[in-house]
Parts: C-alpha cells; sequence; structure tokens
C-alpha cells in the first residue's frame, strides 16, 4: 500500500494555504497519520456511549502473527532484510515529515519508555524503566521516573534528567525555533528536576494529562534535542547517540538502505541478528523483490499473497502459519477484486499478467522461489472510514448525512473486505479505539443500522424528493439528445443516475487484492499521524501520538431528521457552524400515500436470489431525488493508484447503496499523490474514503481529527486535521476533560460520550478495520503482521536449523 502525505499542521478549508501554526485557541497540536489504503464514531435521548448489539467492549482483538518462538531456538547472528516504503527522509520522529521508515528505525535504536502490547494497552518497558508511577495528584500532578540502572547511550553516558529536560524545552511550543510537528503533553509540563538520585526523574504537570505515559517515546538524548539546529537540521541524517538493541551505522540514499547493527553497549539481552537492513521497495515491486531474494520480509497486497499461495498449491502445501491461501480468496461467496480492463487480479491471472516477455521459466522460478515464504496476517491498528464533507451543499444538512448513513450496510462492506482473508469481518464499533482495547465500546447505536425506509424519510424530510428531481428532468429533451453530452459528469461518472441493475459483472465484487497501508501503525511516528487513503498507517504500534460532530437531535428522543430539528448554525454550543436549508414538511415528497411495502421495498444492493427468483419491480425509493430542480448528486473522490483495488471496490458498493435511496454519485477517481492535497485537506469532495490509525492515547491523538473547525483571521477556516468540517462545542469540551481526568475508569466514560457525538455528527463512519499482510522467510521468527504490539528487535532472527534427519526445513510457528 502506497503511503499518502496528509497536509501537517494548519489546513485552511477551501484555498491550498497549508500553513504550519503551533497551536489554536491554547490548544496543543498533535498530528494524526492518514493512510491511504491501497492494498488497500446518533442521536439516542441521551449520549453517554450507547453501544450496539455489535458488541461492545468485550469484542476480542486479532492476535499478533509472527511466527513467535523462543530466543532459544532463534539462532544467533545473520541479516533481515526488511522492507519499507522509502528511505526516512529525517531520523527526527517529532518532525513533520517523519514517515514509517523513521518510526522503524526509532523504535530499533532509541528508548520508548512505554510499548503498546497486542491489545494496544501501553506497557512499561523494563529495559529502560524500574518503574514510572503517578506520585501526587494534588495540588499538581507529579510523575517519577525510576530508570534502569544500566540504561546508557552508546558514548558512554547514562539516560537521565538531561535528556528528559531537554525533550521538554524542544517540543513544549514556547521556543518557535524548533520546528515540531506536535507539543501536545510537553506543554502541560511545569518542571523537570533531578530526584533522589541521578536514576530519578520528577516531572510535574501544571496542567493535569491523562496520556502522560505517550510522554519521552521515543527518548532522544540531550545532543539532538538541546539546540534548534541539532533538533531541525542535525537529526535528519544522523543521530550522535543511541540507545536501543541496535545501533545506526549508515544511510545509503543511492542505494536505498538504512543498516543498523547490533549495539555493543546494549544493557538488554542482545540482538540476535547481527545487522538489520531496511531497503526501499515500492509496493508495485514487493513481488519482484521476495522472488529475487532482495527482501526477507515485506507488507504486502492481496495480489502477492495469493501468488504466495499459488506457488506452495503446486507442492500441496500450505503458504505458512496465518497465510491466506488462494482457497480463502474463492471463499468469499465467489466475489472478485476490481479487475482492469479485463485482467485478473489475483492467482495464476496476476503470475500470466506480470509474466510479459519473460516466458515461464523466469516465472516457474520465481514460484519455486516464494515457497521460501508464508504470509502472516492480522488486522492493523487502523481502521478505513467513509468522510462526509459537512462544510457545505447537501451534507451541510445533518439529515442528509445521516440519510447516506442509514443507507450503508457497514457489515456487507466490512464482509467485502476482510471474508476473503479470514479474518473477522464486524464493522468498527468506535471512532476512538478498535477491538480488543480496553477503550472499546460500540457506540453506532446512536444512529443506528442499514434502513432504506429511514433514509429516505430523513431525505424527504430535508426537501430532497422525486417531484424535486422532476422540476429538473421537465425541461430536458425526448428521445436521444435526452442523454448527456459527450465529457459531461453525467456522461462521464458511471455512478450519475445509473441503477443497481446496470453495473458491471466487476462492481461491488470482494477485492482479491489488497495490501496494507504504508507501514503499520505498529511502527508508528508519535510525529504525525495522517490519514492514509487506501493503504496503512505509519508504523510504530508503541504510543504513537495521535471528530467532527453536528448536533443531537431535539430532547424527548424525536426521529433524526425530524421536522423540528434545530438547524446547524441556529445557535447554542453543540451546533456546527454551517447553514442548512428548512426542513420541508415530513412526507412532501410525493411518496406518503405510497404503500408501505413499497417504501420499505429493495433489497440491499448487490444481494444475491435464489435461481428462479422473478426480477424485482421498479423500485419507487431508488429513484433519483432533487429540490428545486437541482438533483441530489455527491461527489465520491477515490484514489486511482494501482494498490487502490480495494478502496475503488468498497467505493463501488457504496455507490450501489446510495443509489438505492435516490442519492447519486459523481465518482471521481484521483492519483494518490494528490488525493490529500489537493482533494480533501482543500475540502474538494462529498464523500471519500481513507483510513485513521488506532492508538492508546485517544484523548491527546483523536482531537484534531475531530476538533470544531474555527474561522481564521484570513477569512479561511481552520480545520487541523478534521477534513469532515463538521464539529461541536461539547465535543471539544469532552476532550477536553478526558485529557485532564486522571481517574481512567471516568477519563474511558467520557470517551464513549465523545464518541457517541461523534457518531451522531454523521460525519465520519467508521467501517472495517484493515487487514495486515506480511511475507516474511519461513524460517523468520518473532517478525511479520505484529497488530498492536511494538516488535521486540532484540529477538527477532532466524530459527536454528534442524537436524539433518528432521523433517523439511526449519520454520517459525
Amino acid at each position: 500500500m502506497s503511503e499518502v502525505d496528509a497536509p501537517r499542521g494548519r489546513t485552511c478549508s477551501r484555498t491550498p494555504c497549508f500553513r504550519i501554526s503551533r497551536s489554536r485557541s491554547g490548544r496543543s497540536r498533535t498530528l494524526r497519520s492518514v493512510a491511504l489504503l491501497t492494498s488497500g464514531v446518533l442521536v439516542l435521548p441521551v449520549l453517554a456511549g450507547c453501544t450496539s448489539e455489535e458488541g461492545g467492549s468485550e469484542a476480542v482483538a486479532v492476535p499478533a502473527d509472527i511466527g513467535h518462538a523462543g530466543r532459544n531456538q532463534v539462532e544467533q547472528g545473520g541479516t533481515l532484510r526488511w522492507a519499507v516504503d522509502s528511505v526516512p527522509t529525517t531520523l527526527n520522529a517529532f518532525q513533520a515529515d517523519a514517515d514509517a521508515a523513521t518510526a522503524r528505525v526509532a523504535g530499533a535504536v532509541l528508548p520508548s519508555l512505554f510499548t503498546l502490547d497486542q491489545r494496544g494497552r501501553p506497557q512499561l518497558n523494563p529495559d529502560y524503566l524500574e518503574s514510572a508511577e503517578l506520585v501526587d495528584r494534588e495540588p499538581k500532578q507529579v510523575v517519577l521516573y525510576k530508570l534502569n540502572q544500566e540504561a546508557v547511550w552508546t558514548d558512554g553516558r547514562e539516560i537521565g534528567a538531561p535528556d528528559f529536560v531537554a525533550q521538554w524545552r524542544a517540543l513544549s511550543g514556547k521556543d518557535s525555533a524548533y520546528w515540531t510537528a506536535r507539543n501536545a503533553g510537553y506543554e502541560r509540563i511545569e518542571n523537570i528536576e533531578r530526584g533522589k538520585n541521578d536514576l530519578e526523574v520528577r516531572v510535574t504537570f501544571a496542567r493535569p494529562y491523562a496520556d502522560w505515559r505517550s510522554l519521552f517515546s521515543p527518548l532522544y538524548p540531550k545532543e539532538t534535542m538541546g539546540s534548534p539546529a541539532s533538533f531541525n537540521d542535525g537529526a535528519r541524517t544522523e543521530l550522535p547517540a543511541t540507545a536501543g538493541p541496535f545501533a545506526l551505522q549508515k544511510i545509503d540514499s543511492d542505494d536505498g538502505t538504512v543498516t543498523l547493527v547490533r549495539n555493543p553497549r546494549w544493557w538488554g539481552e542482545p540482538a540476535k541478528l547481527d545487522s538489520l537492513v531496511l531497503r526501499a521497495v515500492p509496493r508495485e515491486r514487493r513481488a519482484a523483490a521476495l522472488a529475487t531474494g532482495a527482501v526477507d520480509l515485506a507488507e504486502i497486497d492481496r495480489g502477492v499473497a495469493d501468488r504466495i499461495a499459488v506457488a506452495h498449491k503446486d507442492t500441496g502445501g500450505g503458504s505458512g502459519p496465518g497465510a491466506a491461501s488462494a482457497e480463502a480468496g474463492e471463499s468469499g461467496g465467489g466475489a472478485q477484486q476490481e479487475r482492469s480492463s479485463g485482467e485478473e487480479a489475483g492467482g495464476d491471472g496476476l503470475l500470466a499478467r506480470e509474466r510479459g516477455d519473460a516466458g515461464p521459466t523466469r516465472f516457474s522460478s520465481d514460484r519455486t522461489a516464494l515457497r521460501g515464504f508464508v504470509v502472516r496476517k492480522s488486522l492493523e491498528p487502523a481502521y478505513t472510514q467513509l468522510a462526509l464533507n459537512g462544510e457545505s451543499g447537501p451534507l451541510a444538512d445533518e439529515r442528509v448525512r445521516r440519510a447516506v448513513v442509514r443507507a450503508l450496510d457497514r457489515r456487507e462492506l466490512a464482509e467485502t473486505v476482510l471474508k476473503p482473508l479470514g479474518l473477522p469481518a464486524k464493522p468498527v464499533g468506535s471512532h476512538l479505539a478498535l477491538a480488543g482495547q480496553p477503550a472499546y465500546a460500540d457506540s453506532s447505536g446512536a444512529l443506528g443500522g442499514q434502513d432504506t425506509a429511514e433514509a429516505q424519510a430523513l431525505l424527504a424530510d430535508a426537501g430532497w424528493t422525486r417531484e424535486g428531481a422532476r422540476s429538473a428532468e421537465s425541461g430536458t429533451k425526448a428521445g436521444p439528445e435526452k442523454s448527456p453530452a459527450a465529457g459531461s459528469p453525467a456522461a462521464e461518472s458511471p455512478a450519475a443516475g445509473s441503477s443497481p441493475s446496470a453495473q458491471s459483472p466487476a462492481a461491488g465484487s470482494s477485492p482479491t487484492a489488497q495490501s496494507p497501508a504504508a507501514g503499520s501503525p505498529s511502527a508508528q511516528s508519535p510525529a504525525a499521524q495522517s490519514p492514509s487513503a487506501g493503504g496503512s498507517p505509519p508504523a510504530g504500534g508503541s504510543g504513537a501520538p495521535g471528530a467532527s460532530q453536528s448536533p443531537p437531535p431535539a430532547a424527548g428522543g424525536a426521529r433524526p431528521g425530524a421536522a423540528g430539528a434545530a438547524a446547524p448554525g441556529a445557535g447554542g454550543d453543540d451546533k456546527p457552524g454551517a447553514a442548512r436549508p428548512a426542513a420541508a414538511p415530513l412526507g412532501s415528497d410525493g411518496d406518503k400515500a405510497k404503500p408501505e411495502a413499497y417504501r420499505r421495498e429493495g433489497g440491499v444492493p448487490g444481494a444475491y436470489a435464489p435461481v428462479g427468483t422473478r426480477a424485482p419491480g421498479r423500485n419507487p425509493v431508488a429513484g433519483p431525488l432533487g429540490k428545486d430542480g437541482k438533483p441530489l448528486s455527491l461527489r465520491f473522490v477515490l484514489p486511482s493508484g494501482p494498490g487502490s483495488e480495494v478502496l475503488r471496490t468498497v467505493g463501488e458498493r457504496i455507490r450501489r447503496m446510495l443509489d438505492g435511496v435516490g442519492i447519486r454519485t459523481e465518482v471521481k477517481k484521483v492519483a494518490e499523490d494528490s488525493f490529500f492535497k489537493d482533494h480533501i485537506a482543500s475540502g474538494h469532495y462529498d464523500l471519500a474514503l481513507w483510513s485513521w490509525p488506532a492508538t492508546a492515547y485517544p484523548a491527546t491523538d483523536a482531537r484534531p481529527i475531530y476538533a470544531k473547525p474555527e474561522p481564521a483571521t484570513d477569512g479561511s477556516l481552520l480545520v487541523e486535521q478534521n477534513y469532515t468540517r463538521v464539529g461541536t462545542d461539547r465535543i471539544d469540551q469532552l476532550f477536553d476533560e478526558a485529557v485532564s481526568e486522571l481517574d481512567e475508569r471516568k477519563a474511558r466514560d467520557l470517551m464513549k460520550q465523545v464518541d457517541a457525538r461523534i457518531w451522531a455528527a454523521a460525519a465520519s463512519i467508521p467501517l472495517y478495520q484493515r487487514p495486515e499482510l506480511v511475507a516474511a522467510k519461513r524460517d523468520l521468527a518473532n517478525a511479520g503482521a505484529f497488530g498492536f504490539s511494538a516488535p521486540r528487535y532484540q529477538d527477532i532472527g532466524f530459527v536454528k536449523a534442524k537436524p539433518a534427519h528432521g523433517a523439511g526445513p526449519a520454520t517459525a510457528e
């Protein structure tokens, strides 16, 4: 999956200005990564974290699949070649252009005081800390760190208070000479001092900070953080000292490699590998790199996973623990990945397509080489969402946004992506946590599930009716001249005006190839989390730093969208600023007199009927809608890259679901490098698909994504990372309360309230947790699909060879 850069810092709506600002309204700045999926959170009478029947906090996380082996089973020595998307542009994880490779290097060579376990919970790292405790709450919060007495930098100096102080001063936001990507948490610190001895560090906070465990991970030496010059420029290409199981040896931009070697001063369990080489390999070249032996470990898409499965199938064997088998691809209801130019996407079709003029000999050799790999799979700590831009147009009306949501079958969309891989296919129920995390609760009940009749009622209440569309049609000419002109949006968009029955065979089918996002959040940089369109977020699962709302319905449990609901901009602190059209009288769409069976007729688009079932009649609900002669049509922006097949397949299913309630979409496929910059950040879209990484610290990391946009002094709209441009004062207030609440149970309750209000706003709709597919050498242990858990770099290595009389090659279980 490819990584798509999202605008950092200040994002100005409707204009191409992407200026960096330190904060707004006193808010600390933290950025979250957006992953472009190129493989590939209602209103209740009380919005208090309501859960739906999809399951609440008891939901179970999918475990990591890393070929676990005990250290005594792992060979000492060897080199692991690990594919990354690119050589890091900076080694400073707190700069705006830090990426997955930056986080991978930082994780191996720098201290992380807390790392994440398989359930996304922060755990104290004993390699660096003996303890870290909240010792005072009143009058001020005080955290006492007791350092591992053996912990030293590679220059021999002990890790201590001077390193904490230098990092605090660099990231506090008080000195604008430091070009930082975030200062969340650090700006709340009042003082850092030595404790009773050199191994104790006391951190006193001016304001309470619940997410204090997110701080100082990674921790840089004072030589890096001590001056703006070393922070801004020096740390981009070199680190004067490190303190991890590996040390940085060199960066070779020409060769596209970063070489890490075993740290001779490391005090913990020594690294099994002699060296770890991060090699830049574009996603589309991963299969070739694996087949030629250029890499031993690589995140891959579904197509490459199928090739590995086919290679194993030739010998009658499986593709290893957690492999995505060819059979898995055939069990997804006969669905296939979106096809391009009639070519097959997976298995033998992929082999045939890529063979070109090389002939069968080379590809026979490739198959043989691919048998040396297994596919390890899990779910990434990231979810794909449908974003609805509520700044202007039809989606500025909360009722229209809710109608879009009620038209969607989220379970069907999740199954489209995950079921063929044999992974749990439950839709994500929270914007702020994922299944297995302590804070997870399914709050989707605040909006309700798929309901065509309710969606139609909401649209009618907002004034979008078939009569409104007819007033536009009445001015068109009869006969052939009625067709849209060539080159018009209606002619170019397969969505516009099309009916669900007129789809291409591939439309809406399950993907057979999907690529994980660029880097897994398990290696994600704390510097910045940016959205990912079709791919994975930056890697770095241990504590990476990282909502838009509209008003809840009227008190008394009124149906969402009912007449009398307050319009945005009508006042109150829970209203988005944009005004929306006044509600039309309920039933004014002319369908009120139709039989109830007609209004509820029409199953989920794409459903399969038994042989012999009569063709469905015309469904009045599926007709085009309009208002005052203007048709209801939404711009649906999707990435067009070769790794974005999954997003486009999901997008096509969404298009058909919306068509079923009378909402037309104009699908626009754009280049991945312009997806965020030219469309999402600038607000030139109505609907879009991208992904957000999950986090252990949602009160800190999710705030910029859902903060209420504010007008800037130049007239632009300051949206931070809230690209849906929908938010409320109440959501901001709840985030503020949660991030200052030191009682973990109370803080979780506050976050559930936040999530319910985000769902109620109907601007960000979580769909599914992204799959994580990783190709690994059969004998590679303790590496693969990490899920939430942070890699233990010192444990990664190759399984010891079995005795000569053993059966087959060594394999990591």
